[in-house]
C-alpha cells in the first residue's frame, strides 16, 4: 500500500515537473521567436545602397554605409532591433503616455511629465534645427519604422498587448529633453527651501541653505507671505536621482606614457536592463565615429572619431527657477503680474488609461512656465502656486551639437558644435591628436534680474526673471593646463572670483579629490592607470569623518563595550572592498546620523524631496567638530549623543541582519549590484527571468567607482558606461556597458557585461579593419 501511494505521489510530481518544463520550453520558444535577425541578408526598402552591420564579440554594431543617409537609416533600424521596447517606453515616459499601455498605475507619472512639458519643448525646438540635422532625424526615424514594418517586434510588446506607433523625429528630440530633465534639475531644492522657510525656525533654515541669501530679504519675505503647498503636493518618485553625475578626466601628452593624451569618462546614471546607453560604431565616407548614444537618438553623443575624443560630467547649475504665482480668486486661469491679471495658456492633456476611463488633465502655463504644484479648485482657488522656468523648456539644439561632435577634427570644430549644446549643462573634456586637451562647462546658465536662484521668487512682478544667459565665451574654460591634466566629478568648478552665479550646491568633493590624488601620484600615466582609477574604491569621505567619529566613540564608550569594534574601524584603510566590515559600519552609521538630524523634522515626502542631505550634514559635522555646534546638532542632543547614538543603533541593526560577530560582517553582503529590468517589478517570476542575479560590489556613492545603493542595499546607480581612450591610437578604445548591449533576453549580449562591470574587464572596440567579428548582416537596398 505504501509503495503504491509512493508511486502515485512520484507519478504526480513527475506530471507537474513535466508540465512546468513544457511551459518553460514553450515560453522560451515564444520569447525566442522575437529575436532580431543579425546574420545573413535582409532587404530594407528605404536604403539607397547596401549597408553592412557587423556585431563584434561584445555585441557592438559596426555600421558601414556609402552615405550618411543610409548610415542613419541603418542606425535607426539596428537600434530598433536591439532596443525598440526601451525606445518606446522612453518616449512614452517623457511624453506622459505610459498609462496607455501600463494602466492606472502610471497616471500620476503621466501627469508629472505632461506638466513638465518635455514633448511640448521638443516641438518648439524642432524649428531651431538646421536642415541637415532635421534630415538626419528623418533618416533615423525611417530606419526605426522600417524595422517595425517587418512585424518582428520584441516580446515585451506582446506581453503588454500593444503595438508600437511609428517613430518620428519629435520622439528622438523628446528623449533628448528627458535627459536634460534627468541631468539638470533643481526645482525640488527650491520647493524644499520654500517649505523650510514656512515651517522651520530662522536658525534652522540659515544652516540648511549653504549660502544664505541675506541680501535678498524681499525674496525671503515673499516666500513666507505666500505659502505654496509642498507637503503632499508632488509626485516624489519622479524626481531625478540626486547622484546623477559622472567622472571624467583628460591627461596631457607630457603626462602620458604613450606620448599622447589619455581621456576617461564614466557617466553615473541609473543601472538597469537594458542599459541607458547603446554602444555603436558609425562609418560613412565623411565620418568614422564610435561611442554611445541613448536608444532612440541618432549619432554618437560620447566617444571618439579618428582625430578627437570627448566625455562629459554634469555641471548641475541652477537652471530651474520657481515663481510664486498668485491666481485670480475669481478665475484660476488668470495670474497677477505688475498689478493686472493676465490669462495663462491652458493645454488640455487627456490621459488615456489602458483598461480604464480617460483622465481629464490640464497643463497651465504662465509667463514663466508651467504650474508644477497641484491646482485644486474644488472648493476655492489656491492662494499661491509654483510655476517653473527652465532652460530645457526653451528651444535648444543639443542633437545638432552631437552631429557636430561626430565630425569634429580638432578643438576649433568641437568648440563650434558646443555652441548648440544648450541643455543640460555639462562639463566637457576633450583631447585631439595634435595634443590639445581642453575643458568647457557648457550650456545655458541663466542671469537673473534679482537673486541667484536660491529661493522661489515672486511671479507677480516684472522685477524678477531672467535677462539672458552667461555669454558662451565667458563659460568656465581650460586649455592645456600646466598640471598636465583636467578632471571633473560634479565638484565645484569655479571660485568666488567668477563673475557669474552657477550654483551653491555642488556634489561632495571626494570623488574629485581621489581622482586628483591618483592622477598626481605618478609622473606619467598609462591606459591601465585610467582603468584602475575608474575602478578605485577608496573612500575619502570615510577618511575625513571616521577619525573624528573614532575619537568621539572612545570618549563616549566609558565601559569599553565597543573597544574591539572601534579598534577594527581605526585599522581600516578606507577601501570599501566587498569583504570590509568597516565599510558596512561606516555607511550605515552615516545614514543613522542623517536620519537622526532630519527625518523627524519634516513630513516623509518632504524629507525624500530634500536634496543635498549629505552635503548639509557634512557641514554640520565639520562645524560641530570645530567647536560650533549648530541648532540641528543641538536638537539631536549634541555632537557626542548624535555620533554615539548613531553608532549604537548601527550595531543593533547590523546584529539583527548579520549576527553578533562583527568580524563576519561584510560590505558585499549588503551592497549588491543589480540591473533590474523595467517591467521586472510586475511579478517576482518576471524579475527572476529578466534580472541578473545580484552580486557583491565594492565602492559606494562617494568613491570613484560610483555604486550608489537603495535603502535595501541594491546598487542601482553608478557608472552606466566606462570609457578609456589613448589618443596615440584612435583606431580603438576601451568600454564597459553594463549589463550588456541587447535588450532581448535570449541574446548572448543581454547580461554578458555584468561581471565585467563588477570586475573592471573592458572590451576593445575598433573603428578600422576587422572588428573581432561575431555576426555580419547585410541590409540590402531593394
Amino acid at each position: 500500500m505504501k509503495n503504491k501511494l509512493l508511486r502515485i505521489v512520484l507519478w504526480g510530481i513527475g506530471i507537474v515537473v513535466s508540465l512546468v518544463a513544457i511551459t518553460l520550453i514553450a515560453f522560451n520558444f515564444y520569447i525566442g521567436s522575437s529575436k532580431p535577425i543579425i546574420d545573413g541578408e535582409l532587404t530594407v526598402s528605404i536604403l539607397d545602397e547596401d549597408v553592412t552591420v557587423v556585431r563584434d564579440e561584445a555585441g557592438v554594431p559596426h555600421i558601414e554605409a556609402q552615405s550618411d543617409a543610409d548610415l542613419y537609416r541603418a542606425q535607426g533600424y539596428v537600434q530598433a532591433q536591439d532596443r525598440l521596447f526601451q525606445m518606446d517606453l522612453a518616449r512614452r515616459q517623457a511624453s506622459g503616455r505610459l498609462a496607455e499601455v501600463v494602466g492606472e498605475a502610471a497616471v500620476e507619472t503621466d501627469k508629472f511629465f505632461r506638466t513638465f512639458s518635455l514633448r511640448d519643448a521638443a516641438e518648439k525646438s524642432w524649428g531651431g534645427y538646421d536642415a541637415e540635422a532635421k534630415q538626419v532625424l528623418e533618416w533615423f526615424a525611417e530606419g526605426v519604422n522600417a524595422f517595425m514594418e517587418e512585424e518582428h517586434v520584441s516580446y515585451e510588446f506582446k506581453l503588454l498587448g500593444y503595438e508600437p506607433e511609428p517613430w518620428t523625429p519629435l520622439d528622438s528630440l523628446t528623449i533628448g529633453k528627458y535627459m536634460a530633465y534627468d541631468l539638470g534639475g533643481n526645482w525640488s531644492l527650491l520647493a524644499f527651501r520654500h517649505w523650510a522657510l514656512n515651517h522651520l525656525s530662522e536658525e534652522q533654515v540659515a544652516e540648511l541653505i549653504v549660502d544664505y541669501p541675506e541680501e535678498a530679504r524681499s525674496i525671503i519675505e515673499a516666500n513666507v507671505e505666500s505659502e505654496v503647498q509642498v507637503a503632499g503636493a508632488f509626485h516624489i518618485n519622479a524626481i531625478p536621482n540626486e547622484f546623477n553625475g559622472s567622472n571624467n578626466w583628460v591627461v596631457s601628452a607630457e603626462k602620458s606614457e604613450t606620448g599622447a593624451p589619455l581621456l576617461a569618462d564614466d557617466p553615473h546614471l541609473g543601472l538597469g536592463t537594458p542599459s541607458i546607453w547603446y554602444q555603436m560604431h558609425l562609418k560613412s565616407p565623411v565620418q568614422n565615429v564610435s561611442g554611445v548614444i541613448f536608444a532612440g537618438v541618432p549619432g554618437i553623443i560620447l566617444g571618439h572619431n579618428e582625430e578627437v575624443a570627448w566625455g562629459v560630467t554634469n555641471v548641475n547649475p541652477q537652471v530651474q527657477d520657481l515663481y510664486i504665482e498668485k491666481p485670480n480668486p475669481d478665475n484660476p486661469y488668470e495670474f497677477l503680474y505688475d498689478g493686472k491679471y493676465y490669462a495663462a495658456e491652458v493645454r488640455d492633456e487627456p490621459i488615456q488609461v489602458k483598461g480604464g476611463e480617460t483622465v481629464d488633465f490640464e497643463v497651465i502655463v504662465t509667463k514663466h512656465g508651467p504650474i508644477i504644484s497641484d491646482l485644486v479648485f474644488a472648493e476655492e482657488p489656491a492662494s499661491a502656486v509654483f510655476s517653473m522656468q527652465w532652460t530645457a523648456l526653451e528651444p535648444t539644439r543639443e542633437l545638432q551639437a552631437v552631429l557636430g561632435f561626430n565630425k569634429a577634427k580638432n578643438w576649433d570644430d568641437f568648440d563650434v558644435a558646443l555652441r548648440d549644446f544648450m541643455a543640460p549643462a555639462q562639463n566637457f573634456v576633450f583631447a585631439d591628436t595634435s595634443g590639445t586637451i581642453a575643458y568647457r562647462a557648457n550650456g545655458n546658465v541663466p542671469i537673473r534680474k534679482i537673486g541667484d536662484g536660491k529661493l522661489p521668487v515672486p511671479g507677480d512682478s516684472s522685477q524678477y526673471g531672467w535677462e539672458g544667459y552667461v555669454p558662451y565665451d565667458e563659460l568656465p574654460t581650460v586649455m592645456n593646463p600646466e598640471e598636465g591634466y583636467i578632471a571633473t566629478a560634479n565638484n565645484e568648478i569655479i571660485g568666488e572670483e567668477y563673475s557669474y552665479y552657477i550654483t551653491d550646491f555642488w556634489a561632495q568633493p571626494y570623488r574629485y579629490e581621489r581622482i586628483v590624488e591618483l592622477l598626481e601620484s605618478k609622473d606619467q600615466l598609462s591606459v591601465q592607470d585610467m582603468k584602475d582609477i575608474q575602478m578605485d574604491t577608496v573612500n575619502l569621505y570615510a577618511a575625513e569623518f571616521l577619525p573624528y567619529f573614532i575619537e568621539t566613540l572612545k570618549v563616549a564608550d566609558t565601559e569599553g563595550k565597543y573597544t574591539a569594534i572601534i579598534a577594527s574601524l581605526e585599522a581600516w584603510n578606507y577601501d570599501e572592498a566587498i569583504d570590509s566590515n568597516a565599510a558596512l559600519i561606516f555607511n550605515f552609521m552615516m545614514e543613522e546620523v542623517k536620519e537622526t538630524l532630519f527625518m523627524d523634522a519634516m513630513p516623509a515626502d518632504v524629507y525624500k524631496m530634500m536634496p543635498g542631505k549629505y552635503q548639509i550634514m557634512d557641514n554640520f559635522l565639520r562645524d560641530a567638530y570645530a567647536g560650533n555646534e549648530g541648532v540641528w546638532v543641538q536638537q539631536a542632543g549634541g555632537l557626542q549623543a548624535l555620533v554615539f547614538g548613531s553608532f549604537e543603533r548601527t550595531l543593533e541593526e547590523l546584529n539583527d541582519l548579520y549576527g553578533s560577530n562583527y568580524e563576519k560582517w561584510a560590505w558585499g553582503d549588503y551592497h549588491q549590484l543589480t540591473f533590474n529590468h523595467s517591467i521586472a517589478s510586475a511579478h517576482e517570476l518576471i524579475a527572476w527571468y529578466l534580472n541578473p542575479q545580484p552580486q557583491p560590489i565594492g565602492g559606494s556613492r562617494t568613491t570613484v567607482q560610483a555604486a550608489a545603493n537603495r535603502a535595501n542595499g541594491e546598487v542601482d546607480h553608478g557608472a552606466s558606461w566606462r570609457f578609456v581612450v589613448d589618443l596615440s591610437d584612435l583606431s580603438q578604445a576601451e568600454h564597459i556597458v553594463g549589463p550588456g548591449q541587447s535588450g532581448h533576453k535570449q541574446s548572448a549580449w543581454y547580461h554578458n557585461q555584468v561581471d565585467d562591470w563588477a570586475n573592471g574587464n573592458y572590451h576593445k572596440t575598433s573603428i578600422v579593419g576587422k572588428y573581432d567579428e561575431a555576426y555580419e548582416l547585410i541590409l540590402k537596398a531593394q
